[in-house]
């Protein structure tokens, strides 16, 4: 039977002419060696849903990666939350950052600390006081349905209960964008739809999303537009 197919929150009004990325006529090369990415112009608004998609290999990290600034585009213009970044300083750049989440296909938990720990990590690192915060992540893990695992160390957590901590930490900042990297890529189908329930949830309470996957059966799944990579050119799907 085929599943029914799942709607991401439209975006109406001034929601959605809010652009959060533009990447105009963006090239990337390492090197002196022929350019990965070519010719790459695309936008992300606020409170929209996409999947980014391609055959291993096509450049899917690398572009999450431009788009976190983490990899500066050989050419081309890069602009965040309307700002273009080539004239901006690390600080700057950082303070872009934090207004983005990043979910990574291999987790990158701390194995020295708890759950809890691990998502209350970004909100540590900003300075915040733990009374401020704590309600927030035991709220946050309960919704990822992770509540009675907050007080152990990721290696007591299954695959699935990692990368449900993993989105936590990536969620606690409140972030306008989340990106996120094959994040199903390491579960089994039935939690990689719980997974994407997740996501779309995120989503319909007004966070922009970006899912980095070849999963096609996964995508097949969600009425959302696609952002497709192919021999380094980018093709779109609305």
């Amino acid at each position: 039977m085929q599943p029914d197919v799942e709607h991401a929150a439209p975006s109406t009004g001034e929601e959605a002419l809010s652009e959060l990325v533009r990447f105009e006529n963006v090239g990337l090369r390492y090197g002196i060696g022929a350019e990965i990415l070519r010719d790459v112009n695309f936008s992300i608004h606020s409170h929209s849903f996409q999947f980014l998609t391609g055959p291993s290999g096509a450049g899917k990290t690398t572009l999450l990666r431009l788009i976190l600034q983490t990899l500066r585009p050989t050419r081309g213009r890069v602009r965040l939350f309307g700002q273009n970044v080539a004239g901006l300083s690390k600080g700057e750049l950082a303070h872009l950052r934090r207004r983005m989440g990043i979910v990574f296909q291999d987790f990158r938990l701390l194995d020295h600390l708890t759950t809890y720990e691990n998502v209350a990590l970004p909100l540590v690192v900003q300075g915040r006081e733990e009374a401020s915060y704590r309600a927030e992540v035991i709220e946050l893990l309960r919704w990822v349905g992770l509540g009675d695992r907050m007080h152990v160390p990721p290696v007591i957590l299954s695959g699935g209960e990692k990368q449900r901590a993993a989105i936590a930490r990536a969620l606690i900042a409140q972030p306008a964008l989340l990106l996120a990297d094959e994040p199903t890529g390491n579960v089994d189908p039935s939690l990689a739809r719980r997974l994407l329930r997740l996501f779309i949830e995120l989503n319909r309470t007004g966070t922009a999303v970006v899912i980095a996957t070849h999963d096609l059966p996964l995508m097949d799944l969600v009425d959302a537009r696609r952002l497709v990579l192919a021999e380094g050119h980018l093709h779109i799907y609305d």
